[in-house]
């Protein structure tokens, strides 16, 4: 993200006076030729906007005075319209008359579910937010958009946006976080087998085409319909291939669980999305961003950012106890020696393998390690493909004895492949993201809101 001078300054001023904004919108002759489910193609290295032209029209207006109550807490005109040039400065969307309302709404729905975070981290007295938090907070920002503090604070205030405002802001979004993580952190824990299983979902789908994609989700029922989602969904498509960023656009306008992270969904297995999304996700091609696709409930945009034909490393890691059998030995040594190891299986677990093993004479146990199943003994390959995680399997021969295999840990290799803590973070995050919406959505309903 950088700042737009140019374009975004001169439409803040515009719409903080009520007054004309600047946009020219290309007529269809220009819209960009692009496969069906494409609708244009975005430049990753390209941070910045175009530069526009000021036009007379179209017009905005809000009457003064208060547009809505929460639990009794007034919403101004004048905050809305601090809201909505902080969406726009944010997003880098430039306003025209089709996308006003989108914005408006997308604004007004923001100060509502503000108001409720407020009106409940008010009911923590020790919950306070310093003044040095929200500044480590407009730093970071300010980072992101590649200047200083001071510039940054000063490109808002020159667009219309008071300090003050953003500050509260990012106030209220700083102590809201603390609050849901607080109460929701051990809710939103994930067990070992749930980790256990996510990883060897990823390994089973290695072998799949897979998608590194960015999204954006419009939910219907908190824009006005599943049609105003779908218009609004045009609109930000057609935004975004004029120049508006992609993270940026994301972070003020998707209601999924990755809008906090620009959209960033990561990469996405074939198979595991909605029919609808992979039918896009299959004729996009890199750098393209979709039209919008309309689901259940709401409408997706998707940027394909990369896409690769499935990592087939398949990564397992491995324990052992054997007995030493060179393969001249009689049919009577190797019986005894299966039999050995086969009375002390059932005793046996990844965790407690070496430590039998050097309790007993003529056991042998080591740790393998983790490796690349296909770099394995042939002998040893079957078990590591197929036997279940922390299982314990049948004496296996090979040239150097007889074996017990424990396998301890098994997930897609490659440079990309998530480690368990990242999978477990992951599926951390997601459930703390559902909490969170769960947690907000109960607060509305419960709330007395009434629009003038």
């Amino acid at each position: 993200m950088r700042l737009i001078r140019c374009s975004t300054g001169v439409a803040l001023a515009a719409l903080v006076a009520g007054g004309a904004i600047a946009q020219a919108v290309p007529g269809p002759s220009s819209a960009p030729q692009a496969p069906a489910a494409g609708a244009g193609r975005l430049e990753p290295a390209s941070e910045q906007g175009p530069t526009r032209t000021a036009a007379a029209e179209p017009q905005f207006q809000l009457s003064e005075g208060i547009i809505a109550t929460v639990n009794d807490q007034v919403i101004t005109s004048f905050d809305l319209r601090q809201r909505m040039l902080m969406v726009i400065a944010m997003s880098q969307v430039q306003p025209t008359e089709e996308n006003i309302p989108a914005i408006q709404q997308q604004a007004l729905n923001a100060l509502i579910e503000e108001r409720l975070q407020v009106q409940e981290i008010a009911k923590y007295p020790d919950l306070k937010i310093s003044d040095e938090e929200v500044d480590e907070d407009i730093a970071r920002m300010a980072e992101e958009a590649g200047t200083t503090p001071a510039n940054y604070i000063a490109f808002l205030e020159q667009g219309g946006i008071r300090a003050s405002n953003m500050r509260e802001q990012l106030r209220t979004e700083i102590g809201w976080r603390a609050l849901v993580g607080g109460r929701f952190n051990s809710r939103s824990k994930v067990s070992r087998a749930a980790v256990d299983q996510a990883m060897r979902q990823l390994t089973e789908a290695a072998s799949k085409p897979q998608y590194l994609i960015g999204e954006i989700y419009l939910e219907a029922a908190r824009v006005g319909g599943q049609q105003a989602a779908m218009t609004g969904a045009e609109q930000l498509v057609q935004q975004m291939v004029q120049g508006a960023p992609f993270q940026a656009v994301a972070r003020q306008f998707s209601a999924a669980p990755s809008a906090p992270r620009g959209g960033d969904a990561g990469w996405v297995v074939q198979g595991t999305v909605q029919p609808a999304l992979q039918a896009a996700l299959d004729q996009l091609e890199v750098g393209q961003l979709s039209r919008p696709i309309p689901v259940e409930g709401g409408v997706y945009i998707v940027y394909m950012r990369d896409k690769r034909s499935g990592a087939a490393t398949s990564l397992v890691s491995l324990k052992q106890v054997m007995v030493e059998l060179p393969e001249t030995a009689s049919p009577a040594d190797l019986a005894a020696a299966t039999g050995r190891l086969e009375a002390i299986r059932p005793q046996l677990t990844c965790d407690n393998m070496l430590a039998r093993s050097t309790s007993e004479q003529g056991l042998l146990g080591s740790d393998l390690g983790e490796a690349d199943v296909g770099n394995l003994a042939p002998q040893f390959q079957q078990v590591a493909r197929t036997a279940e995680v922390g299982s314990i399997s049948a004496p296996v021969r090979t040239p150097l004895g007889v074996h017990l295999l424990a396998v301890c840990g098994r997930r897609v290799g490659g440079p990309d492949a998530p480690t368990f803590q990242q999978v477990e973070g992951r599926l951390q995050n997601q459930n703390l993201a559902m909490l969170a919406r769960r947690y907000i959505r109960d607060l509305r309903a419960d709330a007395l809101i009434e629009l003038k």
